[in-house]
C-alpha cells in the first residue's frame, strides 16, 4: 500500500503530514508511525500528523510523536497543518480546526501562520523555575550561556524527574536577549531529544517570562535554533488569554512511500 505525504517545517520543527480524510491510514499501527518518523529507516521528522474529518470544524489534526505514540497539542505542527490544508483547497485564509486540546482558529498571510492557543492559568513555581500547560506540559528554566548549555543531559533529567513521572514534561531553557526577546532551546518528550523549535514551548516561555517579570511586553519575540516566532497575549488576574503564536511555515517536499 502506498501513502502520499507532504513534509513541512515550521522554524525547523519538521512533520510528515498525511491527508487521512478517508480514514484509510492505519493510525493504530504505532510501529509504522515510528518507522516513518525515523530519520534513517523512514522519511524522518519530529512528528507525524493525520488530517481527518471533523463534525464541528474544518478538519481534525491528530499529532503523533516520533516514538509512534499519540501526542498532545503541537503548536508548530498545527501551523504546518493549516498550510497543508490550505494547499489541499479545503480552506482559504482562515480556519477553525480541532486538535488534542479542542478548537483553534488560525489565519494565513502568505507563509506566515498565526495560531490561537488555549487560555492558560495555574502557572506553578518550582523554585526559580515554572511549570505550565499550553496544550502540552512545559517546564521553563532560565540559564546563562544557552549556546553552550547541555540541553540534552539536563533536559532528560527534568523530563524523567519523579515530579513528572506520570506523563513526563517538555523542558525549555531560556536566556534573555533584550526587554522582549528571548532565546530558547527545548528538550521534547516523545522525541526524547532537543528539537530546533517547539511551538507550545515558545508559548510557555513567553508567558513564563511575563509571569517572572522579565518583560512587561505582551508581544514577545522568541529565537530558536530553527528560527524566530512571536507570541502575543493578554492577561488578567493570573489568567492568560487571546494567545497568538505566529511564524513561518515551509513545505519541504512531497512524495509516496510503501507501508
Amino acid at each position: 500500500m502506498k501513502i502520499k505525504f507532504q513534509k513541512y517545517q515550521g522554524t525547523g520543527n519538521d512533520f510528515i503530514i498525511i491527508d487521512n480524510t478517508d480514514l484509510s491510514f492505519p493510525s493504530e499501527n504505532y510501529s509504522l508511525i515510528k518507522r516513518l518518523c525515523d530519520r534513517k529507516y523512514g522519511i524522518g521528522c519530529d512528528g507525524l500528523i493525520l488530517i481527518e474529518p471533523s463534525k464541528s470544524s474544518d478538519f481534525t489534526m491528530n499529532y503523533y510523536n516520533s516514538d509512534g505514540n499519540l501526542g498532545s497539542m503541537c503548536g508548530n505542527g498545527a501551523r504546518c497543518s493549516v498550510k497543508f490544508v490550505q494547499n489541499l483547497n479545503i480552506i482559504n485564509d482562515n480556519t477553525v480546526f480541532t486538535a488534542y486540546d479542542g478548537l483553534h482558529d488560525a489565519s494565513i498571510l502568505d507563509d506566515i501562520i498565526t495560531l490561537s492557543m488555549k487560555p492558560v492559568r495555574n502557572i506553578k513555581s518550582f523554585g526559580d523555575d515554572l511549570f505550565l500547560d499550553t496544550g502540552s506540559p512545559h517546564y521553563v528554566k532560565m540559564v546563562q550561556s544557552l549556546n553552550d548549555y547541555k540541553v540534552f543531559e539536563n533536559g532528560k533529567k527534568i523530563r524523567n524527574s519523579s515530579l513528572f513521572e506520570k506523563n513526563g514534561v517538555n523542558v525549555n531553557f531560556v536566556e534573555q536577549i533584550s526587554e522582549n526577546e528571548f532565546s530558547v532551546r527545548t528538550y521534547e518528550r516523545g522525541v526524547e531529544d532537543e528539537t530546533l523549535s517547539c511551538g507550545t514551548g515558545v508559548t510557555a516561555v513567553a508567558l513564563a517570562m511575563f509571569k517572572l517579570g522579565k518583560t512587561d511586553s505582551k508581544e514577545v519575540i522568541i529565537k530558536t535554533k530553527g528560527g524566530e516566532l512571536s507570541v502575543k497575549f493578554d492577561t488578567s488576574k493570573e489568567r492568560y488569554f487571546d494567545i497568538k503564536l505566529s511564524g513561518g511555515v515551509v513545505m519541504v517536499f512531497s512524495g509516496e512511500i510503501d507501508i
